[in-house]
Protein backbone atom coordinates (compact mmCIF):
# COMPACT_ATOMS: atom_id res chain seq x y z
CA UNK A 1 0.00 0.00 0.00
CA UNK A 2 2.93 2.34 0.55
CA UNK A 3 3.48 5.05 3.13
CA UNK A 4 0.44 6.48 4.90
CA UNK A 5 0.71 9.53 7.13
CA UNK A 6 -1.78 10.85 9.65
CA UNK A 7 -2.47 14.33 8.33
CA UNK A 8 -3.62 16.82 10.97
CA UNK A 9 -5.20 18.84 8.16
CA UNK A 10 -7.51 16.02 6.97
CA UNK A 11 -7.70 14.18 10.33
CA UNK A 12 -7.01 10.82 8.73
CA UNK A 13 -4.19 8.67 7.43
CA UNK A 14 -3.50 9.76 3.87
CA UNK A 15 -1.49 7.90 1.26
CA UNK A 16 1.75 9.82 0.79
CA UNK A 17 2.06 11.36 -2.67
CA UNK A 18 4.81 13.87 -3.32
CA UNK A 19 4.55 17.15 -5.19
CA UNK A 20 7.51 16.13 -7.36
CA UNK A 21 8.10 12.46 -8.09
CA UNK A 22 11.05 11.06 -6.18
CA UNK A 23 11.56 14.24 -4.12
CA UNK A 24 10.33 15.28 -0.68
CA UNK A 25 10.28 18.78 0.78
CA UNK A 26 9.92 18.84 4.58
CA UNK A 27 9.83 21.87 6.88
CA UNK A 28 9.89 21.45 10.67
CA UNK A 29 9.60 24.30 13.14
CA UNK A 30 12.76 24.46 15.20
CA UNK A 31 13.52 25.91 18.62
CA UNK A 32 13.52 29.45 19.93
CA UNK A 33 17.07 29.70 21.21
CA UNK A 34 16.93 31.26 24.66
CA UNK A 35 17.58 28.23 26.91
CA UNK A 36 18.79 24.63 26.95
CA UNK A 37 16.62 22.11 25.14
CA UNK A 38 14.30 19.91 27.19
CA UNK A 39 12.94 16.42 26.61
CA UNK A 40 9.92 17.81 24.75
CA UNK A 41 12.28 19.31 22.17
CA UNK A 42 14.13 16.00 22.02
CA UNK A 43 10.96 14.08 21.18
CA UNK A 44 10.10 16.33 18.25
CA UNK A 45 13.64 16.53 16.86
CA UNK A 46 14.21 12.76 17.15
CA UNK A 47 10.84 12.00 15.52
CA UNK A 48 11.54 14.11 12.46
CA UNK A 49 15.09 12.80 12.33
CA UNK A 50 13.62 9.28 12.04
CA UNK A 51 11.16 10.44 9.37
CA UNK A 52 14.04 12.07 7.47
CA UNK A 53 16.09 8.87 7.74
CA UNK A 54 13.21 6.67 6.62
CA UNK A 55 12.26 8.79 3.63
CA UNK A 56 15.92 8.74 2.59
CA UNK A 57 15.96 4.93 2.98
CA UNK A 58 12.90 4.83 0.71
CA UNK A 59 15.12 6.44 -1.98
CA UNK A 60 13.49 9.87 -1.86
CA UNK A 61 15.66 12.90 -2.48
CA UNK A 62 14.75 14.75 0.72
CA UNK A 63 15.21 18.47 1.31
CA UNK A 64 14.80 18.87 5.06
CA UNK A 65 14.52 22.37 6.52
CA UNK A 66 14.50 23.04 10.27
CA UNK A 67 14.75 26.66 11.38
CA UNK A 68 16.08 28.57 14.36
CA UNK A 69 14.02 31.42 15.80
CA UNK A 70 16.87 33.71 16.82
CA UNK A 71 14.98 36.93 17.55
CA UNK A 72 11.93 36.87 19.79
CA UNK A 73 10.52 38.40 22.99
CA UNK A 74 11.79 35.42 25.01
CA UNK A 75 15.31 35.84 23.66
CA UNK A 76 15.32 39.58 24.31
CA UNK A 77 13.92 39.19 27.84
CA UNK A 78 16.40 36.44 28.74
CA UNK A 79 19.31 38.46 27.39
CA UNK A 80 18.23 41.46 29.47
CA UNK A 81 17.99 39.27 32.58
CA UNK A 82 21.52 37.98 32.04
CA UNK A 83 22.97 41.29 30.93
CA UNK A 84 23.98 39.67 27.62
CA UNK A 85 23.68 40.83 24.02
CA UNK A 86 20.59 39.17 22.50
CA UNK A 87 22.46 37.98 19.41
CA UNK A 88 25.29 36.48 21.45
CA UNK A 89 22.76 34.67 23.64
CA UNK A 90 20.97 33.23 20.60
CA UNK A 91 24.23 32.01 19.07
CA UNK A 92 25.28 30.47 22.39
CA UNK A 93 22.10 28.44 22.66
CA UNK A 94 22.31 27.36 19.03
CA UNK A 95 25.67 25.82 19.93
CA UNK A 96 24.10 24.20 23.01
CA UNK A 97 21.33 22.81 20.79
CA UNK A 98 23.92 21.11 18.58
CA UNK A 99 25.69 19.68 21.62
CA UNK A 100 22.49 17.99 22.77
CA UNK A 101 21.28 16.82 19.38
CA UNK A 102 24.68 15.54 18.29
CA UNK A 103 24.76 13.49 21.49
CA UNK A 104 21.39 12.01 20.51
CA UNK A 105 22.70 11.09 17.06
CA UNK A 106 20.42 13.53 15.22
CA UNK A 107 21.40 14.12 11.59
CA UNK A 108 21.81 17.67 10.36
CA UNK A 109 18.99 18.86 8.07
CA UNK A 110 19.63 20.06 4.55
CA UNK A 111 19.11 23.67 5.62
CA UNK A 112 18.96 25.30 9.07
CA UNK A 113 17.91 28.89 8.37
CA UNK A 114 17.75 31.64 11.00
CA UNK A 115 14.99 34.22 11.11
CA UNK A 116 17.43 37.14 11.27
CA UNK A 117 19.05 36.04 8.01
CA UNK A 118 15.75 36.24 6.09
CA UNK A 119 14.44 39.72 6.87
CA UNK A 120 14.13 40.63 3.18
CA UNK A 121 12.12 37.50 2.35
CA UNK A 122 9.86 38.20 5.33
CA UNK A 123 9.26 41.78 4.21
CA UNK A 124 8.51 40.63 0.66
CA UNK A 125 5.70 38.38 1.87
CA UNK A 126 4.31 41.12 4.10
CA UNK A 127 4.22 43.54 1.14
CA UNK A 128 2.32 40.96 -0.89
CA UNK A 129 -0.21 40.41 1.92
CA UNK A 130 -0.79 44.17 2.27
CA UNK A 131 -1.27 44.59 -1.49
CA UNK A 132 -3.89 41.84 -1.59
CA UNK A 133 -5.85 43.13 1.40
CA UNK A 134 -4.85 40.38 3.82
CA UNK A 135 -2.77 42.68 6.03
CA UNK A 136 -2.86 46.29 7.21
CA UNK A 137 -0.44 48.77 8.73
CA UNK A 138 -1.13 50.67 11.94
CA UNK A 139 1.43 52.84 13.78
CA UNK A 140 4.44 51.00 12.37
CA UNK A 141 2.98 47.54 13.05
CA UNK A 142 1.64 45.30 10.30
CA UNK A 143 -1.24 43.01 11.27
CA UNK A 144 -2.71 40.04 9.45
CA UNK A 145 -6.47 40.34 8.94
CA UNK A 146 -7.75 36.92 9.98
CA UNK A 147 -11.26 37.49 8.67
CA UNK A 148 -9.83 38.02 5.16
CA UNK A 149 -8.91 34.33 4.99
CA UNK A 150 -11.98 32.12 4.66
CA UNK A 151 -10.13 28.92 5.60
CA UNK A 152 -8.94 30.12 9.01
CA UNK A 153 -9.27 27.32 11.56
CA UNK A 154 -9.13 24.38 9.14
CA UNK A 155 -5.99 22.89 10.70
CA UNK A 156 -6.97 23.19 14.37
CA UNK A 157 -10.71 22.83 13.90
CA UNK A 158 -11.31 26.13 15.67
CA UNK A 159 -13.92 28.63 14.48
CA UNK A 160 -13.32 32.38 14.38
CA UNK A 161 -16.57 33.19 16.17
CA UNK A 162 -15.81 30.75 18.99
CA UNK A 163 -12.30 32.12 19.43
CA UNK A 164 -13.54 35.70 19.64
CA UNK A 165 -16.36 34.91 22.08
CA UNK A 166 -14.03 32.78 24.20
CA UNK A 167 -12.14 35.92 25.30
CA UNK A 168 -8.86 34.01 25.20
CA UNK A 169 -7.19 36.39 22.75
CA UNK A 170 -5.17 39.38 23.94
CA UNK A 171 -7.07 42.63 23.39
CA UNK A 172 -5.15 45.20 21.34
CA UNK A 173 -6.74 48.48 20.20
CA UNK A 174 -4.57 48.41 17.06
CA UNK A 175 -6.33 45.26 15.83
CA UNK A 176 -9.44 45.33 13.69
CA UNK A 177 -10.26 41.89 15.05
CA UNK A 178 -8.97 40.42 18.34
CA UNK A 179 -7.62 37.42 16.40
CA UNK A 180 -5.44 39.51 14.05
CA UNK A 181 -1.75 38.84 14.62
CA UNK A 182 1.48 40.75 14.05
CA UNK A 183 3.49 40.23 10.87
CA UNK A 184 5.82 43.12 11.69
CA UNK A 185 6.38 44.72 15.11
CA UNK A 186 7.47 48.34 15.38
CA UNK A 187 10.73 48.93 17.22
CA UNK A 188 10.77 49.43 20.98
CA UNK A 189 13.58 51.20 22.85
CA UNK A 190 16.72 49.10 23.31
CA UNK A 191 15.41 46.23 21.19
CA UNK A 192 16.83 44.89 17.91
CA UNK A 193 15.27 46.27 14.75
CA UNK A 194 15.58 46.34 10.97
CA UNK A 195 14.53 49.06 8.55
CA UNK A 196 11.33 48.43 6.62
CA UNK A 197 8.73 50.26 4.51
CA UNK A 198 6.65 50.57 7.72
CA UNK A 199 9.47 51.90 9.84
CA UNK A 200 12.10 50.20 12.02
CA UNK A 201 10.98 46.97 13.62
CA UNK A 202 11.29 43.18 13.61
CA UNK A 203 9.25 40.26 12.27
CA UNK A 204 6.48 38.50 14.13
CA UNK A 205 6.96 34.86 15.02
CA UNK A 206 4.63 33.22 12.50
CA UNK A 207 5.79 35.00 9.36
CA UNK A 208 9.39 33.80 9.58
CA UNK A 209 8.40 30.16 8.93
CA UNK A 210 6.30 31.10 5.92
CA UNK A 211 9.21 33.05 4.45
CA UNK A 212 11.85 30.40 5.06
CA UNK A 213 9.75 27.45 3.92
CA UNK A 214 8.88 29.07 0.59
CA UNK A 215 12.51 30.10 0.00
CA UNK A 216 13.92 26.61 0.40
CA UNK A 217 10.97 24.42 -0.63
CA UNK A 218 8.77 26.53 -2.90
CA UNK A 219 5.16 27.61 -2.51
CA UNK A 220 3.89 24.03 -2.49
CA UNK A 221 5.78 21.32 -0.61
CA UNK A 222 5.10 17.98 1.03
CA UNK A 223 5.45 17.89 4.82
CA UNK A 224 5.23 20.50 7.56
CA UNK A 225 5.77 19.36 11.13
CA UNK A 226 6.28 20.26 14.76
CA UNK A 227 4.93 19.68 18.24
CA UNK A 228 1.20 19.49 18.93
CA UNK A 229 1.44 22.79 20.82
CA UNK A 230 2.25 24.54 17.53
CA UNK A 231 -0.98 23.49 15.81
CA UNK A 232 -2.69 26.63 17.09
CA UNK A 233 -1.97 29.43 16.71
CA UNK A 234 1.44 29.07 15.01
CA UNK A 235 0.67 26.60 12.25
CA UNK A 236 -2.86 27.89 11.78
CA UNK A 237 -1.46 31.37 11.22
CA UNK A 238 1.22 30.03 8.90
CA UNK A 239 -1.43 28.48 6.70
CA UNK A 240 -3.48 31.67 6.63
CA UNK A 241 -0.63 33.96 5.65
CA UNK A 242 1.10 31.47 3.32
CA UNK A 243 -1.96 30.44 1.34
CA UNK A 244 -3.02 34.07 1.08
CA UNK A 245 0.42 35.05 -0.24
CA UNK A 246 0.86 31.96 -2.44
CA UNK A 247 -2.69 31.94 -3.81
CA UNK A 248 -3.47 28.58 -2.25
CA UNK A 249 -0.15 26.79 -2.19
CA UNK A 250 1.48 25.48 1.00
CA UNK A 251 2.13 22.16 2.77
CA UNK A 252 0.17 19.04 1.86
CA UNK A 253 0.78 16.91 4.99
CA UNK A 254 0.87 18.22 8.56
CA UNK A 255 2.56 16.04 11.20
CA UNK A 256 2.37 16.84 14.92
CA UNK A 257 3.96 14.90 17.77
CA UNK A 258 2.34 14.53 21.19
CA UNK A 259 3.41 16.02 24.49
CA UNK A 260 5.88 14.62 27.01
CA UNK A 261 4.51 14.34 30.55
CA UNK A 262 6.78 14.07 33.57
CA UNK A 263 5.61 11.34 35.95
CA UNK A 264 2.03 11.74 34.69
CA UNK A 265 2.09 15.54 35.05
CA UNK A 266 2.24 18.10 32.27
CA UNK A 267 5.76 19.42 31.86
CA UNK A 268 5.88 23.14 32.61
CA UNK A 269 8.16 25.71 34.17
CA UNK A 270 5.42 26.66 36.62
CA UNK A 271 5.47 23.12 38.04
CA UNK A 272 9.28 23.11 38.08
CA UNK A 273 9.44 19.76 36.29
CA UNK A 274 11.12 20.72 33.02
CA UNK A 275 13.83 18.16 32.26
CA UNK A 276 16.76 19.31 30.15
CA UNK A 277 18.36 16.82 27.77
CA UNK A 278 21.75 17.70 29.24
CA UNK A 279 20.70 16.61 32.72
CA UNK A 280 19.02 13.39 31.57
CA UNK A 281 22.13 12.28 29.67
CA UNK A 282 24.23 12.52 32.84
CA UNK A 283 22.67 9.26 33.99
CA UNK A 284 21.84 7.35 30.81
CA UNK A 285 23.27 6.48 27.42
CA UNK A 286 21.96 8.77 24.63
CA UNK A 287 20.66 5.77 22.70
CA UNK A 288 18.61 4.72 25.73
CA UNK A 289 16.91 8.12 25.74
CA UNK A 290 16.40 7.88 22.00
CA UNK A 291 14.86 4.39 22.33
CA UNK A 292 12.56 5.70 25.08
CA UNK A 293 11.39 8.56 22.87
CA UNK A 294 10.51 6.09 20.11
CA UNK A 295 8.81 3.58 22.39
CA UNK A 296 5.38 5.24 22.10
CA UNK A 297 3.66 6.26 18.89
CA UNK A 298 4.61 9.83 18.09
CA UNK A 299 1.02 11.13 18.22
CA UNK A 300 0.41 9.71 21.70
CA UNK A 301 1.43 11.41 24.96
CA UNK A 302 4.71 10.09 26.34
CA UNK A 303 5.12 9.75 30.09
CA UNK A 304 8.67 10.13 31.38
CA UNK A 305 9.84 8.65 34.67
CA UNK A 306 13.12 7.35 36.04
CA UNK A 307 11.65 3.84 35.83
CA UNK A 308 10.67 4.15 32.16
CA UNK A 309 14.11 5.45 31.26
CA UNK A 310 15.72 2.58 33.16
CA UNK A 311 13.52 0.12 31.25
CA UNK A 312 14.68 1.68 28.00
CA UNK A 313 18.32 1.26 29.05
CA UNK A 314 17.73 -2.42 29.85
CA UNK A 315 15.93 -2.90 26.53
CA UNK A 316 18.82 -1.30 24.66
CA UNK A 317 21.30 -3.62 26.34
CA UNK A 318 19.09 -6.57 25.37
CA UNK A 319 19.39 -5.64 21.70
CA UNK A 320 23.15 -5.20 21.92
CA UNK A 321 23.49 -8.51 23.79
CA UNK A 322 21.55 -10.29 21.04
CA UNK A 323 24.02 -8.95 18.48
CA UNK A 324 26.89 -10.34 20.60
CA UNK A 325 25.18 -13.75 20.61
CA UNK A 326 24.50 -13.50 16.89
CA UNK A 327 28.16 -12.80 16.17
CA UNK A 328 29.04 -15.95 18.12
CA UNK A 329 26.49 -18.02 16.18
CA UNK A 330 27.86 -16.78 12.86
CA UNK A 331 31.31 -18.06 13.83
CA UNK A 332 29.89 -21.54 14.60
CA UNK A 333 29.50 -22.26 10.87
CA UNK A 334 25.96 -23.65 10.86
CA UNK A 335 24.58 -25.76 8.01
CA UNK A 336 20.84 -25.05 7.84
CA UNK A 337 19.55 -23.12 4.84
CA UNK A 338 16.49 -21.81 6.66
CA UNK A 339 15.92 -18.92 9.03
CA UNK A 340 13.16 -18.76 11.65
CA UNK A 341 10.24 -16.67 10.41
CA UNK A 342 10.80 -14.03 13.13
CA UNK A 343 14.05 -12.97 11.48
CA UNK A 344 13.48 -14.17 7.93
CA UNK A 345 10.83 -11.54 7.11
CA UNK A 346 11.99 -8.92 9.59
CA UNK A 347 12.87 -6.32 6.96
CA UNK A 348 9.47 -6.38 5.25
CA UNK A 349 7.59 -6.23 8.56
CA UNK A 350 9.73 -3.29 9.70
CA UNK A 351 8.96 -1.38 6.49
CA UNK A 352 5.26 -2.21 6.87
CA UNK A 353 5.32 -0.73 10.38
CA UNK A 354 7.07 2.46 9.27
CA UNK A 355 4.68 2.79 6.34
CA UNK A 356 1.82 2.80 8.85
CA UNK A 357 2.31 6.39 10.02
CA UNK A 358 5.87 5.84 11.26
CA UNK A 359 4.94 3.24 13.89
CA UNK A 360 8.24 3.10 15.76
CA UNK A 361 6.89 1.08 18.74
CA UNK A 362 6.02 -1.73 16.35
CA UNK A 363 9.45 -1.42 14.73
CA UNK A 364 11.10 -1.82 18.12
CA UNK A 365 8.87 -4.81 18.88
CA UNK A 366 10.10 -6.44 15.66
CA UNK A 367 13.71 -5.93 16.72
CA UNK A 368 13.05 -7.39 20.18
CA UNK A 369 11.29 -10.36 18.61
CA UNK A 370 14.41 -10.93 16.53
CA UNK A 371 16.55 -10.69 19.68
CA UNK A 372 14.44 -13.35 21.42
CA UNK A 373 14.72 -15.58 18.36
CA UNK A 374 18.51 -15.24 18.34
CA UNK A 375 18.73 -16.14 22.03
CA UNK A 376 16.46 -19.13 21.44
CA UNK A 377 18.70 -20.35 18.63
CA UNK A 378 21.65 -20.09 20.96
CA UNK A 379 19.85 -21.99 23.73
CA UNK A 380 18.53 -24.78 21.52
CA UNK A 381 21.38 -25.25 19.06
CA UNK A 382 24.40 -23.63 20.69
CA UNK A 383 25.92 -27.08 21.12
CA UNK A 384 24.66 -28.37 17.76
CA UNK A 385 26.11 -26.11 15.06
CA UNK A 386 24.83 -28.32 12.27
CA UNK A 387 21.26 -27.24 13.14
CA UNK A 388 22.05 -23.54 13.11
CA UNK A 389 21.37 -21.38 10.03
CA UNK A 390 24.44 -21.05 7.86
CA UNK A 391 26.74 -18.01 8.33
CA UNK A 392 25.49 -16.33 5.15
CA UNK A 393 21.89 -16.28 6.40
CA UNK A 394 22.85 -15.17 9.91
CA UNK A 395 25.14 -12.46 8.54
CA UNK A 396 22.30 -11.19 6.38
CA UNK A 397 20.06 -11.15 9.44
CA UNK A 398 22.68 -9.19 11.37
CA UNK A 399 22.96 -6.65 8.58
CA UNK A 400 19.18 -6.23 8.61
CA UNK A 401 19.01 -5.69 12.36
CA UNK A 402 21.94 -3.28 12.43
CA UNK A 403 20.89 -1.46 9.29
CA UNK A 404 17.26 -0.90 10.31
CA UNK A 405 18.14 0.08 13.86
CA UNK A 406 21.05 2.32 12.90
CA UNK A 407 19.89 3.89 9.65
CA UNK A 408 16.21 4.41 10.53
CA UNK A 409 15.85 4.49 14.33
CA UNK A 410 19.34 5.84 15.02
CA UNK A 411 20.29 3.23 17.63
CA UNK A 412 22.79 0.33 17.84
CA UNK A 413 25.63 2.48 16.55
CA UNK A 414 28.17 1.17 19.09
CA UNK A 415 30.29 -1.98 18.88
CA UNK A 416 28.05 -4.58 20.59
CA UNK A 417 30.64 -6.46 22.65
CA UNK A 418 32.22 -3.26 23.95
CA UNK A 419 28.84 -1.70 24.69
CA UNK A 420 27.65 -4.72 26.70
CA UNK A 421 30.91 -4.87 28.62
CA UNK A 422 30.80 -1.17 29.42
CA UNK A 423 27.18 -1.33 30.59
CA UNK A 424 27.62 -4.46 32.68
CA UNK A 425 30.76 -3.18 34.36
CA UNK A 426 29.68 0.44 34.79
CA UNK A 427 30.33 1.51 38.36
CA UNK A 428 33.21 -0.92 38.99
CA UNK A 429 35.35 1.98 40.16
CA UNK A 430 33.17 2.10 43.29
CA UNK A 431 33.42 -1.63 44.05
CA UNK A 432 35.27 -3.05 47.04
CA UNK A 433 36.69 -5.90 44.98
CA UNK A 434 38.93 -5.76 41.87
CA UNK A 435 37.68 -7.12 38.52
CA UNK A 436 40.45 -9.72 38.44
CA UNK A 437 39.19 -11.22 41.69
CA UNK A 438 35.60 -11.17 40.41
CA UNK A 439 36.65 -13.15 37.34
CA UNK A 440 38.66 -15.59 39.46
CA UNK A 441 35.71 -16.21 41.75
CA UNK A 442 33.37 -16.75 38.80
CA UNK A 443 35.82 -19.25 37.34
CA UNK A 444 36.04 -21.03 40.72
CA UNK A 445 32.23 -21.09 40.93
CA UNK A 446 31.94 -22.59 37.45
CA UNK A 447 34.38 -25.34 38.41
CA UNK A 448 32.49 -25.97 41.65
CA UNK A 449 29.25 -26.39 39.71
CA UNK A 450 30.89 -28.86 37.33
CA UNK A 451 32.02 -30.85 40.38
CA UNK A 452 28.46 -30.58 41.81
CA UNK A 453 29.82 -28.65 44.79
CA UNK A 454 26.73 -26.46 44.90
CA UNK A 455 27.38 -25.28 48.45
CA UNK A 456 30.65 -23.61 47.40
CA UNK A 457 29.06 -22.25 44.24
CA UNK A 458 26.29 -20.66 46.30
CA UNK A 459 28.82 -19.23 48.77
CA UNK A 460 30.64 -17.50 45.92
CA UNK A 461 27.40 -16.10 44.54
CA UNK A 462 26.50 -14.64 47.95
CA UNK A 463 30.04 -13.30 48.41
CA UNK A 464 29.89 -11.49 45.07
CA UNK A 465 26.41 -10.19 45.86
CA UNK A 466 27.72 -8.69 49.09
CA UNK A 467 30.29 -6.83 46.99
CA UNK A 468 27.54 -5.44 44.73
CA UNK A 469 28.00 -7.95 41.91
CA UNK A 470 25.11 -9.77 40.27
CA UNK A 471 26.01 -12.93 38.31
CA UNK A 472 23.88 -14.35 35.52
CA UNK A 473 24.16 -17.88 34.12
CA UNK A 474 23.26 -18.25 30.46
CA UNK A 475 23.83 -20.45 27.42
CA UNK A 476 27.09 -18.62 26.68
CA UNK A 477 28.39 -19.02 30.24
CA UNK A 478 28.33 -16.85 33.33
CA UNK A 479 28.38 -13.07 33.06
CA UNK A 480 28.37 -10.43 35.76
CA UNK A 481 27.14 -6.90 36.24
CA UNK A 482 27.16 -4.24 38.90
CA UNK A 483 23.91 -4.40 40.85
CA UNK A 484 21.50 -1.53 40.44
CA UNK A 485 21.86 0.70 43.49
CA UNK A 486 18.21 1.64 43.40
Amino acid sequence: MGLRIYNTLTRRKDVFETVTQGKVGMYVCGVTVYDLCHIGHARSVVLFDVIYRYLTKCAYDVTYVRNFTDVDDKIINRANQLGENWKDLAERFICEFYTDMDALGVLRPTYEPKATEHIQEIQDIIKKLISTGHAYEVDGDVMYAVESFTGYGKLSGKKIEDLVSGARVEIDQKKRNPLDFALWKSAKPDEPYWDSPWGPGRPGWHIECSAMSVKYLGERFDIHGGGADLTFPHHENEIAQSEAANQGGFANYWIHNGFVNIRSEKMSKSLGNVLNIRDILKSCHPEALRLFLLSSHYRSPLDFSDESLKEAAIALERLYSALVVLDKLIEMDGASKELPSEIDNMNSRFVEAMDDDFNTPRCLAILFEAARCINRLNTEYGSMPEKLPCPELLSSCRNDISGLARNVLGILNEKPAQFVQDVRHAGTEELSIPESEINNLIEERSQARKEKNFKRADEIRVMLSDHGILIEDGPSGTTWRVKDKT
